[in-house]
């Protein structure tokens, strides 16, 4: 099983039919299709790997003897991603303090998001926060509301379920929830990345060429999308451009990148590139963390 992290998909360039394989060839869930020292025998073989096969960045096996060569394509078991490990706590069990942001989302309405403030609680009672507030203006909360309140602590999510028991409007306003019955909690890696449907352009240089690109994955190394056409080579450089939204403010990125893998999509309507940043500005690795671990903290 392979590091998912460190999987970029398979380019036909560095393969080719009657030739032993170097590298080891992975499936989407890190499953090995295809070790070093194979020889792949057909063109529909190479084909089937190059849709279907992921290699591990920056990282070449040592040759090895060839080994009896497959026939046919390997074939791909869809199987879920496991997502983070949660762990179950008690509200007092975590190290809380004031002044904490906390993302508010209604349980039946997954578009009413707010972003609040700890205050912090009484044990088995309540968990007091600001009120939410939005463009200036107060957010009236119902009573008896369900909201799922998620927060991040350095590589950690958490997430509970509480109820808007009383919204208080004097001297300050502020939100009464429930106590929550327990609190769940996740590890997040460093290098993890977060599943996105961004829309980015695409740029270089020499000659000038631009495309639009759907980002799906978005890491603090990295990102990858699909391009309708084959714009670029590997190794070229250029700049990609999006917009995400953190903590309800909207971020207009604009980054450095390498070009590490091409490759085309199974249903044949563009190709997935691999991008590398480089030399990613202070203030966009913040932006850019912030909103990786706000994307995996909600799958807590």
């Amino acid at each position: 099983m392979a590091d998912l992290t460190s999987l970029i998909p398979l380019s036909k360039s560095d393969f080719a039919v009657g030739k032993v394989t170097q590298r080891s060839i992975y499936d989407r869930h890190g499953k090995l299709l295809l070790a070093s020292g194979v020889v792949i025998e057909s063109q529909n073989q190479l084909n089937g790997l190059v849709n279907q096969g992921y290699v591990q960045k920056n990282s070449w096996d040592t040759p090895a003897k060839p080994k009896p060569s497959i026939s046919a394509p390997a074939k791909v078991i869809e199987e879920p991603v496991a997502p983070p490990k949660e762990v179950f706590s008690q509200m007092d069990d975590v190290r809380w303090y004031v002044g904490e942001t906390l993302h508010m989302q209604a349980l039946n309405d997954t578009d009413s998001r707010f972003v609040v403030k700890l205050i912090g609680y009484i044990k088995g009672k309540s968990v007091l926060v600001t009120a939410p507030v939005i463009d200036g203006k107060y957010i009236l909360i119902r009573d008896n509301q369900t909201f799922v309140v998620r927060a991040f602590q350095g590589k950690k999510a958490f997430a509970f379920t509480v109820t808007a028991l009383k919204s208080v409007y004097t001297p300050h306003p502020y939100l009464h929830l429930s106590y929550p019955k327990q609190v769940n909690s996740s590890v997040i890696r460093h290098d993890a990345r977060a599943a996105v449907k961004i829309i980015a352009s695409v740029s270089f240089l020499n000659p000038v060429r631009t495309a639009a690109a759907t980002l799906l994955d978005l890491s603090m190394g990295g990102t990858s999308g699909i391009i309708k056409q084959a714009i670029a080579e590997k190794k070229e450089t250029g700049t990609i451009t999006f917009k995400i939204n953190v903590v309800g403010n909207e971020g207009l990125l604009s980054l450095d990148f390498i070009v590490r893998s091409i490759a085309p999509t199974e249903e044949g309507d563009g190709y997935r590139y691999g991008f590398e940043f480089l030399n990613v500005p202070a203030q966009h690795k913040l932006i850019l963390s912030a909103f990786v671990h706000q994307t995996i903290a909600e799958l807590v």
